[in-house]
């Protein structure tokens, strides 16, 4: 029985966390729960898994955070907030020595660096919860050492909602036409990030910190299905691909369940019915926040929480029809020309760049 303390409850990764453990009463217990703020739903899941503690994140410290990753009643830390907040309480996990699954991106992005060693240093398991990371572990199992056996990491990508315009069409695209995502039901937010392909951009990030491989061997294919989370080339020629269904349960079931496989509920692949998988080369000129992202974990130090934090604003800003499409890319480039990356940056830098990055994001005009 592994006793769980669940950061972001009430999200949709912590909801579809809450699922697994609904599966697997005998394999899994909440020993925390933690949500952002008062709402009905935390309520419901605190009277039905009925955790040895529960609180709000607007109502406790950073300090109530740290103390409940570290608490020997909690085997397993599963990080599926977003923002900051997860940073101190998952690297104070890894330091005590217990595993972190994490889907929280920023953690890695903006603090890769002090995660991965936290991870070292102690030997404490970082479990991806992210389908595309999933895929990738799970195809490396038995492959150790990853940079002698791996020839390159390839994630795949649905293109979002403009992967069969052309870039010149996209001047006036609206927020509304950017929503509609083709084969994935998002949040606002990750579904504007991925008809720009930042979405993938963060990942290769995250990629690059989680398997220790260099940005020259991860690549990005646009996969029009979904089916394919992603594949991982082999220093010999062979390929392995990891396949399923979009649902986002089995890969944080995977991360929770590690080193075991359980069985789930779920509807099966039928690759008679799926027909074909079709792939694409990423048009560059259309998707310029991939780029940018490569570029900015080839800088890295701060660079990486630049990025981050200006699109955030910027994916906001274009929401709220405060700024076009197609300046998304400019005002994230625009950040990261004026910012000036320190190497190394300790967590205080990087919550420094990273306030840095949105004041300068929301004062930028076009």
């Amino acid at each position: 029985m592994k006793r769980i303390a669940l950061l972001g409850s009430t999200g949709s990764i912590g909801q579809q966390t809450l699922d697994v453990v609904r599966w697997h009463p005998d394999e899994f217990s909440i020993s925390a729960l933690v949500a952002a703020r008062p709402s009905a739903m935390f309520d419901a899941q605190v009277a039905e898994f009925s955790p040895r503690v529960a609180c709000l994140t607007s109502e406790h410290g950073a300090d109530r955070l740290v103390a409940l990753a570290t608490d020997p009643e909690v085997d397993l830390l599963v990080v599926a907030t977003s923002g900051t907040v997860g940073f101190r309480p998952s690297i104070a996990a890894l330091d005590a020595g217990k595993p972190v699954a994490l889907a929280n991106k920023e953690t890695l992005i903006m603090a890769g660096h002090l995660v991965t060693e936290a991870s070292r240093s102690s030997g404490a398991a970082l479990l991806p919860i992210d389908s595309e990371h999933s895929a990738i572990w799970q195809c490396l199992q038995g492959e150790e050492p990853y940079t002698e056996r791996v020839q390159r990491l390839v994630l795949t990508a649905s293109g979002g909602a403009f992967r069969d315009r052309s870039s010149a069409s996209l001047t006036d695209v609206t927020p509304a036409e950017a929503l509609q995502h083709p084969t994935w039901n998002m949040g606002p937010k990750i579904t504007i990030d991925s008809a720009t392909l930042m979405n993938k951009g963060l990942e290769v990030i995250e990629a690059h910190w989680l398997f220790g491989l260099g940005f020259d061997r991860i690549d990005v294919v646009i996969h029009h299905q979904s089916v394919i989370h992603s594949l991982v080339e082999f220093i010999d020629g062979s390929v392995k691909a990891q396949l399923g269904l979009p649902d986002m349960r089995l890969p944080i079931q995977y991360a929770m369940a590690h080193p075991c496989r359980l069985g789930a509920p779920v509807e099966r692949l039928d690759l008679a019915a799926v027909g074909q998988l079709t792939f694409a080369a990423v048009d560059s000129p259309k998707y310029p926040c991939l780029g940018l992202a490569y570029a900015a974990g080839r800088a890295g130090g701060t660079a990486p929480t630049v990025l981050n934090a200006a699109n955030e604003i910027a994916v906001a800003r274009f929401l709220a029809h405060d700024l076009a499409y197609m300046d998304i890319a400019h005002l994230i480039e625009s950040a990261l020309e004026a910012h000036d990356p320190k190497p190394n940056p300790s967590l205080e830098e990087v919550l420094a760049a990273d306030t840095w990055a949105r004041g300068y994001a929301q004062s930028w005009t076009a």
